[in-house]
């Protein structure tokens, strides 16, 4: 247990101190800007993909059931809750941390067994400074941004199923979700991906910073990283959940 508060009270001190540092500092641009790509852009035909496969088969496990009731009208409504409530921004924030994650633990964990960061305090450099705050900053901006992306495709995976496959009037599939989706549905999935963010930030910073035992270490927190960050995101959706849609 003591090592538990220990463990927490040191992630809390990351991220307080990299996030203090976004303001105090001034994030170096270069290095925010290729953070942001990286987690950002490189990561949208991943999440692209897996988006659009969910919304389709979303489509396809409802459709046997609204079809019985003559609502197939609804699956629209039912692809774009789902995607905008839940599976966007959890699935959105489960590639970012396969993707993502382990890559910026494994950089960091080796920069501290190669005591480059060590280097770094010598030539008076802040460590959270230099490493820690553009990934923060680039996770809170980027993980909400994917989530939009990972909406869209879902609802649109869900539109070319019921359409092509069930052919379901696509003016109605639009119409119905416009008319029963309410924008705080989507807003609210926001709201998770950026928490999930922080989350995966504030994971991603201490595994690596916490890196010990050389190479065999770094594959260590790696892994540690992807489990603790992904065991985190699926607990926080449903507390964040029973808050935002109670």
């Amino acid at each position: 247990m003591e090592g538990f508060i220990n463990a927490l009270g040191e992630a809390f001190y990351i991220f307080i101190t990299a996030f203090v540092h976004i303001f105090k500092d001034r994030v170096k641009t270069k290095h925010f800007i290729d953070r942001l790509v990286y987690i950002g852009a490189d990561t949208v035909p991943v999440v692209f993909i897996t988006s659009m496969f969910t919304g389709g088969v979303l489509a396809l496990q409802t459709y046997s059931t609204l079809h019985k009731f003559n609502s197939e009208y609804l699956i629209g409504v039912l692809v774009a809750l789902s995607m905008g409530r839940e599976l966007g921004p959890v699935l959105t924030s489960l590639m970012v941390v396969a993707r993502v994650c382990s890559a910026i633990t494994a950089s960091i964990g080796t920069m501290k067994v190669t005591e480059q960061i060590d280097a770094l305090e010598t030539l008076a450099i802040n460590p959270y400074s230099y490493l820690t705050s553009p990934i923060l900053f680039a996770f809170m901006i980027d993980v909400p941004l994917l989530t939009i992306i990972s909406d869209i495709s879902g609802i649109a995976g869900g539109y070319l199923v019921s359409t092509f496959i069930f052919h379901i009037n696509g003016h109605m599939y639009w119409d119905k979700t416009k008319e029963i989706v309410d924008f705080y549905d989507i807003y609210g999935g926001l709201y998770k991906s950026f928490v999930y963010g922080i989350v995966i930030a504030t994971v991603s910073n201490y595994f690596g910073f916490k890196t010990t035992g050389g190479n065999q270490g770094v594959g260590r927190a790696t892994t540690s990283s992807v489990v603790v960050s992904s065991m985190l995101i699926l607990t926080l959706d449903y507390f964040l959940t029973a808050i935002i849609y109670r």
